[in-house]
């Protein structure tokens, strides 16, 4: 009679394999490994929070081409965000660690210019991710504005001032929340996952058929007319809706931020980037169709309704002011989980930077909580910068509308860095569990490309005809940002130039030496666990 092993020596023998790994590449194990694989992948699932985003950006879609835009240009952006996700995945595969790409970038960089590069890839994973939970607390707070206005039949209009009231309550009792222990962490994905997928299909299905036939709109115009509100050349228009699927499915690197918290990363971390982008691209597309039949033909209408969110107007037609009021705040309730994740990824990040000593205050950041043992320093330091963002709110709509591109430009300069340091400079990559073989540089090269396509459309204004006011700050804000990581770099005396050599190993020579050597663990776990990445001079 054959007997199987305990479960629980499965759990420490691949404990060791995952220590090992963090091991080979300079990292001592000091965050709980309680994220199994699925409870990762529903982390990235739920991070790109696919229906609050398509709800949170739909301004981007429907002056730009209106129908066609929310079909077709999911449809056309979907493979270009497969490819990014499968660049990320090969790198997060061959060395999963909470500071990723960074650490991605240093390992494969030439020694002439690693530490620069490493050093501007971290500053802007950094800001990427806390201007990612600023932009997504921001969409939240305008959506409990836009309930707020359902409920009162449309006459109560929301003040900058009452804005950032709920802006600081939603981000503060996310802060409380984030610094709870990793394992509840880890068990709320599953609840996060479930309540993301049921109103995905919510959308999809009950939508059409609770709409009024005067309201639906036919094939013809769902899958067929553009419309340009915007004032651009409908092609150049075009690819400016693209933005709104770029931000509704973005932060592939969510899971990778979690590397040091899951079970069986190297695996586990790719296969939940993959899963995310692809069930997202599939389910967004559904939604769009959805709304692109049962949005009406006033589009400028939809824009300009009092509830000031383009979506909310259409549950409001569609369902009434009860069910749209029901439907919305479930929404509402996806978009608050989406931020929750937000700042969990953002203080990992944090955490690993400030690990490696290259942020301002890093010896106070890098810390363990002893009770929870999570970083609730770092929590609440993005918590407080994310305070800040907010503030642009009382300069302009479109500064704050700005975050929005902001994100999603650094979170490319941090992307496009590592994927191009893997094929430009002379080094020694070894594939993890998951790799492309062959498909590599092809895959790539396509990532690349539109990534830096995108970045330059992410500068232009909604509309040719702008203002002070309306003008896009993307490049005023991140330009600004990067101004002061560069000049913090070079800086006389004090700069990173002088003392910033990358990814700090943490672990004790004899330690590493010891995992190298095979001492901790099995022969078979060893060879599990090669799958670091070296670089040689060129």
């Amino acid at each position: 009679m054959v007997t199987r092993p305990p479960v629980t020596s499965k759990q420490h023998s691949q404990q060791g394999v995952d220590e090992a790994v963090l091991a080979k590449l300079g990292y001592k194990q000091e965050l709980r490994r309680e994220f199994t694989p699925l409870e990762v992948s529903g982390l990235a699932f739920s991070y790109t929070g696919v229906l609050p985003g398509i709800a949170s950006v739909l301004f981007y879609a429907i002056p730009n081409g209106g129908p066609v835009a929310m079909v077709w240009g999911w449809a056309v952006a979907g493979p270009f965000i497969m490819c990014i996700g499968l660049a990320m995945a090969e790198l997060a595969s061959a060395a999963p660690t909470s500071g990723g790409l960074y650490y991605w970038t240093y390992s494969l960089a030439s020694p002439r210019c690693r530490n620069f590069l490493s050093w501007i890839v971290g500053y802007s994973n950094t800001i990427q991710t806390i201007t990612g939970v600023a932009s997504v607390n921001w969409a939240c707070a305008i959506q409990i504005a836009a309930a707020i206005s359902i409920a009162s039949n449309q006459t109560y209009v929301t003040t900058n001032e009452q804005l950032y009231g709920i802006y600081t309550a939603l981000i503060l009792s996310h802060a409380v929340l984030v610094s709870l222990g990793t394992k509840v962490l880890a068990r709320l994905q599953r609840l996060y996952t479930f309540v993301n997928l049921c109103l995905c299909f919510t959308i999809i299905i009950a939508l059409p058929i609770a709409t009024p036939l005067k309201d639906r709109n036919s094939a013809s115009f769902a899958l067929g007319s553009f419309i340009n509100l915007a004032g651009w050349p409908s092609g150049f228009a075009f690819i400016l809706s693209f933005t709104a699927p770029l931000y509704s499915i973005g932060g592939y690197d969510a899971s990778v931020h979690m590397s040091e918290e899951a079970s069986n990363a190297a695996t586990a971390i790719p296969w939940a980037i993959i899963s995310s982008i692809a069930l997202s691209v599939v389910l967004g597309w559904g939604i769009n169709i959805s709304l692109a039949f049962c949005m009406g033909t006033d589009l400028r209408g939809v824009l300009n309704s009092p509830i000031g969110q383009p979506m909310a107007q259409i549950l409001y037609t569609s369902l009434g002011q009860k069910g749209g009021l029901a439907l919305w705040c479930l929404i509402i309730s996806t978009l608050y989980i989406v931020t929750s994740n937000s700042l969990l990824v953002g203080s990992r990040q944090t955490f690993a930077f400030a690990r490696d000593g290259a942020l301002p205050f890093s010896r106070y950041l890098y810390r363990i909580n002893g009770y929870t043992k999570t970083p609730v320093n770092t929590v609440w330091f993005d918590t407080a910068c994310v305070l800040v963002i907010g503030l642009l709110a009382f300069v302009s709509t479109a500064a704050i509308n700005a975050v929005f591109t902001i994100g999603l430009t650094a979170s490319y300069v941090s992307y496009i860095t590592p994927i191009t340091t893997r094929f430009a400079f002379k080094n020694d990559f070894k594939p993890g569990p998951f790799h492309l073989g062959k498909l590599s540089l092809p895959v790539a090269v396509i990532a690349v490309s539109s990534m830096v396509f995108m970045i330059i459309v992410f500068f232009f204004p909604s509309t040719p005809q702008t203002t002070v006011q309306e003008m896009n700050y993307t490049v005023v804000v991140l330009g600004g940002y990067m101004a002061l990581a560069i000049f913090w770099y070079y800086c006389p005396v004090y700069g990173g130039v002088h003392w910033f050599k990358g990814p700090v190993a943490n672990l004790t020579p004899s330690i590493t030496d010891a995992y190298r050597d095979g001492n901790f663990v099995s022969e078979k776990e060893q060879r599990d666990a090669e799958l670091s990445v070296s670089v040689v001079d060129v």
